[in-house]
């Protein structure tokens, strides 16, 4: 099977699902409103337009960065948030029914007007998640910066180094200038050292990127020693090829499983992203590889935007790994699911001699929404031994 027929099952599967999950929510909402009622038109034009417009507005921005291109693209990502919020609360109402079914619990109050109960219920849902998305959005606004001291065990002229972590920005229609100038402050008011964006920095297609000027912001960023990025997953979804040179046209080096020496005193390893090889057929380089000449004698902080596999980090020697990718789920309670994937879905882990640390990311993608966590900037202070 050739990659297109593959991106072509996939796609169907996932509109297939995507699909029953908004008609399954329908349908409830339907039943929810009396026979007869004139509401019902209204519903089913209202919903089938919020459920279409995440797929019609993307598919919209690739043909041309528009006001309603991004308008749609907006409506259609809060959509997708309040989608998993009612889909979960239509799945628990069924199970409760159907416990009822076998064993009646369900009070007179909710049973003697069945009409009345469907409606405040369904009210009273939609009321719920709008409430919980507009807070996940407004905590998706936030970022937090988390603070990291570590201490290496090898010595260096650099005595010692902050570094600043992005990772996850997803630069784009969601993540647009006015958001981005404010995580770009929030990190030169924190007077890194070094800036590391490890991945996922532009969000699949790079026009609304273009559109908006983003790299004139990427420039803004202050760091002594500067700005050194590697591709993720969704910088292949887009073109890594053009987002690349983006990116390294606006100030930023990109580390592609190829190694830097910043200042004489640390070793920076940049990995190409694992799905490079689902793209364009390219062999991701093994670390072993990538780090065959490297000076073992000086502090190595690696960068793999996907933190799939940390004993590859712990058997080459890195001091520090960095990774994001996982978002930690980014809505609850998806979080949990993160957790059985990956070893580290969120935070810090020492295996060995090596210092891991998972960012759950400071951008959003899909609902410009969190509420499994707080985005975060991470701020590394290194201590090296003397």
């Amino acid at each position: 099977m050739t990659r297109t027929q593959s991106f072509i099952v996939f796609f169907s599967i996932v509109l297939s699902v995507y699909a029953l999950i908004n008609t399954h929510i329908f349908i409830r909402g339907w039943q929810a409103i009396p026979d007869g009622s004139p509401l019902r038109p209204w519903f089913a034009v209202l919903f089938w337009m919020l459920a279409a417009s995440f797929i019609l507005g993307r598919f919209a921005e690739r043909l041309t960065v528009s006001w309603f291109s991004s308008a749609v693209v907006w409506v259609g990502s809060f959509w997708l948030a309040a989608m998993a919020y009612l889909y979960l609360t239509v799945l628990f109402i069924d199970l409760l029914r159907l416990v009822n079914h076998f064993f009646p619990f369900f009070p007179a109050l909710f049973t003697r007007h069945p009409e009345q109960t469907r409606m405040i219920t369904a009210i009273t849902v939609v009321s719920a998640v709008f409430l919980v998305v507009l807070g996940g959005h407004l905590n998706a606004r936030a970022p937090r910066v988390r603070t990291l001291d570590l201490a290496i065990a090898k010595s260096s002229p650099l005595g010692s180094v902050k570094i600043v972590a992005a990772t996850d920005i997803h630069l784009g229609t969601l993540v647009c200038r006015k958001f981005f100038d404010s995580i770009v402050d929030r990190i030169n008011a924190l007077e890194p050292d070094l800036v590391l964006l490890p991945g996922d920095i532009v969000d699949e297609d790079l026009a609304p990127v273009v559109r908006q000027n983003l790299g004139e912001s990427l420039r803004r960023i202050r760091a002594r020693h500067g700005v050194y990025a590697i591709t993720g997953n969704h910088e292949y979804i887009g073109g890594a090829e053009p987002a690349c040179r983006y990116l390294s046209e606006h100030g930023v080096t990109m580390l592609r499983d190829s190694t830097a020496v910043v200042a004489g005193g640390l070793v920076l390893v940049g990995r190409e992203d694992l799905s490079v090889a689902h793209f364009n057929g390219k062999r991701r380089a093994p670390l072993e590889e990538v780090m065959k000449d490297v000076d073992r004698s000086l502090p190595i902080l690696l960068m793999d935007h996907q933190p799939s596999d940390l004993d590859a980090a712990v058997r080459n020697g890195a001091d520090v790994q960095i990774s994001g990718h996982t978002h930690h789920g980014q809505l609850w309670p998806f979080g949990y699911l993160a957790q059985l994937v990956y070893e580290v879905s969120w935070g810090y882990k020492k295996k060995g001699e090596t210092h891991i640390y998972v960012s759950c990311g400071v951008g959003t993608w899909g609902p410009p929404v969190r509420t499994g966590n707080r985005p975060e900037i991470v701020a590394m202070n290194l201590r090296f031994a003397k």
